[in-house]
């Protein structure tokens, strides 16, 4: 396992600031020699990403809110004895409980996991939580409805093994490849 410094992290953190700069700066000159052939399709397009920026404002302050009570609530020592490496069975039950009743659109958690992961979650288990999301509780009656109760039941059953799986796998390829999200 590769252990980095404070100085590669944050050369790192300056790297990304001037990639995100940089993808600025390409956006907005090509949006400027856009603009010169055809005016009237830049501005339609500038509208609609306004109108798109206007719409995902309520949610990137859901996130940024949940990102705020994760950083005031939720201590690494917690996250490290639930979730983090040495968690056993318990962080995986936590994992795949939590992804099953986790609520709302998936972009909303991966600012929180993130979060998680740089208090010592282990990857296996973000992985297994974003799975097992597939599982839907509150559409369980629904599904049971319309295709009965064994096809639910199999299909939870594989959803949650899978989920699983899923963890276990990402962990060894990420741990085989050397990448680790930091």
């Amino acid at each position: 396992m590769k252990k980095t410094t404070s100085n590669q992290q944050s050369s790192g953190k300056k790297e990304s600031v001037f990639g995100a700069y940089l993808f600025l700066l390409i956006v907005v000159v090509i949006y400027l020699a856009v603009f010169l052939f055809d005016s009237d399709r830049t501005l339609a397009a500038l509208q609609f990403s306004a109108g798109m920026l206007i719409k995902l404002l309520p949610v990137l302050a859901l996130v940024s809110g949940f990102m705020f009570l994760n950083n005031l609530l939720v201590k690494p020592s917690w996250v490290k004895n639930h979730v983090g490496h040495d968690s056993g069975w318990k962080g995986v039950f936590i994992a795949v409980v939590g992804g099953a009743l986790s609520m709302g659109p998936i972009y909303v958690w991966y600012g929180v996991l993130q979060e998680f992961q740089k208090k010592g979650m282990r990857i296996s288990l973000i992985a297994s939580f974003l799975y097992a999301r597939s599982v839907k509780p509150q559409l369980l009656p629904l599904m049971i409805y319309y295709f009965g109760w064994l096809y639910a039941l199999v299909l939870v059953f594989y959803l949650i093994i899978f989920s699983l799986f899923n963890g276990l796998l990402t962990e060894k390829m990420m741990d085989s490849a050397g990448n680790h999200i930091k």
